[in-house]
């Protein structure tokens, strides 16, 4: 049996009466939780308190709910937690946007942080509202700075003070002239200019013409079998994946080079891939292509890319290194497993579109 103890963040709504709060604290007590941080927040008719709690051994989260429904409560949400749901409240919101001001490619993830969202996508028009019981989506719109940012939460809706500390963050971000991320400009270290942007169902071709330019070795590192060109099948499949996240880089009128995200079934990791056109490799494309998904990444939640290598494949783990991503490596399978921690050192590579003068780390 599991004795380590577990760590909760519940929402609950209490009567208005002295001491409710107390007595809940106190039965948790009983059951040898500890509350570990506690958060108010006023809501309409009242208010909603936040508790991050550390069950006992065996207790569960039903448990849990029990005690907040003995004192007369209602329990809105509850959801596993950590160290991260910790950090002081205030504290992390200020550090998100000073990051969102010095780098705009960082808006979705500092909104995520303001939040507290399982993900954030920012749309280039209005997205549609849908809110149910397990899956709430809302919108928090800023014209200056994006059509609208479609934030979700499966664990419990939004407050409305939660909705109006993403409005203020992206009031702030418009107000000193932080625009939604673009396409971004990159110059390889022998001078040439590429351009990073989402795929789109357009690129069918270019990407088929991309995987034609390969060679067999790059492809079987790829894709681990024996392949000359890609079904066309497959095409959508690459640059629209179900739920997940497509980078190319292109070069004039070319793709030549593509990395892909795909959420895995635990909540904080996403399978990542790379393909690099044989003749720019080694030239940074693999280094920026790895932090733009990261960067995906860590805006949706995620904590952790996993990629699948050959055993006698370092590429990977040397393009995570030179993007400042830690790496951790087992073979599992018959491949070689590598983690990437999202979080990182973050290389100073290229900005937005203005900034295509600098230059990114070779990889």
């Amino acid at each position: 049996m599991d004795t380590t103890p577990k760590t909760w963040r519940l929402r609950v709504e209490l009567d208005d009466s002295p001491g409710a709060l107390a007595r809940v604290t106190i039965r948790l007590a009983h059951q040898d939780c500890n509350v570990l941080a506690l958060s108010v927040m006023p809501v309409p008719g009242g208010v909603l308190d936040e508790l991050v709690v550390q069950a006992g051994p065996g207790v569960l989260p039903a448990d849990l709910v029990d005690a907040v429904r003995a004192e007369g409560g209602r329990c809105v949400g509850i959801t596993a937690a950590d160290v991260r749901d910790l950090v002081d409240a205030p504290t992390a919101a200020l550090r998100a946007a000073a990051r969102a001001l010095r780098d705009p490619s960082t808006v979705a993830e500092a909104l995520r942080t303001v939040l507290g969202a399982d993900s954030v996508t920012l749309e280039p028009t209005d997205p549609p509202i849908h809110d149910s019981a397990t899956d709430h989506h809302r919108e928090v719109a800023s014209p200056a700075v994006c059509g609208a940012a479609a934030i979700k939460r499966g664990w419990a809706p939004f407050t409305q003070v939660e909705l109006a500390r993403g409005q203020a963050l992206l009031d702030l971000l418009a107000a000193h002239g932080v625009t939604t991320p673009q396409p971004t400009a990159l110059l390889t270290d022998d001078g040439m200019a590429l351009v990073l942007r989402p795929g789109r169902a357009g690129d069918e071709d270019a990407v088929a013409e991309l995987h034609s330019r390969c060679s067999m070795g790059t492809l079987f590192n790829r894709y681990h079998a024996g392949l000359r060109t890609v079904p066309r099948r497959w095409l959508h499949r690459l640059l629209s994946p179900p739920r997940g996240t497509t980078v190319v880089a292109q070069c004039a009128d070319r793709v030549v080079a593509l990395g892909q995200l795909i959420p895995m079934s635990t909540p904080d990791s996403a399978e990542v891939s790379l393909l690099v056109e044989d003749g720019w490799q080694g030239r940074g494309v693999g280094t920026a292509l790895l932090g733009a998904l990261a960067g995906a990444a860590r805006a949706d939640g995620r904590r952790e890319l996993v990629g699948w290598c050959l055993p006698e494949e370092s590429g990977l783990v040397r393009t995570a290194a030179r993007a400042g991503l830690p790496t951790s490596v087992r073979r599992e399978d018959g491949l070689l497993r590598v983690s990437i921690a999202t979080e990182g050192a973050r290389v100073t590579g290229p900005g937005p579109v203005e900034s295509a003068s600098r230059q990114v780390a070779s990889s």
